[in-house]
C-alpha cells in the first residue's frame, strides 16, 4: 500500500469562483495505491494506519462532539440537570471533554490490539475464558464506538 496526501492549501476568496465556473478546487493531492495482499487482512492493514491518526487527533484536538452518556462508564456520565442545561444552552459540563476523551482512549485501545493481534491473547491463560470475552468485548466496543462516531473525527 502506498498513500500520498498533500497538505490543504488555505483558501483564498476565488476558490469558491473557481470551483463553481471550472470544478476546480483547493483540495489536496490524493494518491492511493492498493496491492492485493491489503485487503487480505484489511482490518488489520487499516489498524496500522487508524491507530495513529487516533493518537495525533487525541494530542492536538481543538474541542470534542457530544457523547452520549450510555456511551461512556456511570463515573463519567452527566447528570440530569446538567444534560437540561447542553440541551437548552449548549452548556458543557465538568466531564464533557473526558468523555470524548474516554471514547477516543477506547477507539485507539481497538485499533492496537488489531494491529498486535497475535499478542492480544497470548496475555491470558487458554482456561481464562472470561477474561478473552471480556477482552474481546472492549475491543467490539471500540470498534463500535469508532463506527457511531465516525464523523466526529475531527480536529
Amino acid at each position: 500500500m502506498k498513500i500520498k496526501i498533500g497538505p490543504y492549501s488555505k483558501h483564498r476568496w476565488y476558490h469558491n469562483f473557481l470551483y463553481e465556473k471550472f470544478g476546480i478546487g483547493n483540495e489536496p493531492k490524493v494518491s492511493v495505491h492498493i496491492d492485493d495482499f491489503d485487503t487480505w487482512n484489511m482490518d488489520h492493514t487499516l489498524a496500522y494506519i487508524i491507530e495513529p491518526m487516533l493518537k495525533q487527533l487525541k494530542l492536538t484536538k481543538h474541542g470534542a462532539p457530544y457523547v452520549y452518556p450510555e456511551d461512556v462508564p456511570t463515573e463519567l456520565r452527566p447528570t440530569k440537570k446538567e444534560l437540561t442545561a447542553y440541551t437548552k444552552n449548549g452548556d458543557t459540563d465538568s466531564k464533557f471533554f473526558e468523555r470524548w476523551d474516554w471514547v477516543l482512549d477506547e477507539m485507539i485501545y481497538a485499533f492496537a490490539c488489531k494491529a498486535t493481534k497475535d499478542e492480544v491473547f497470548m496475555r491470558f491463560d487458554i482456561t481464562d475464558q472470561k477474561g478473552m470475552k471480556a477482552e474481546q468485548k472492549r475491543i467490539s466496543n471500540g470498534f463500535r464506538l469508532f463506527g457511531k462516531y465516525f464523523e466526529s473525527l475531527w480536529d
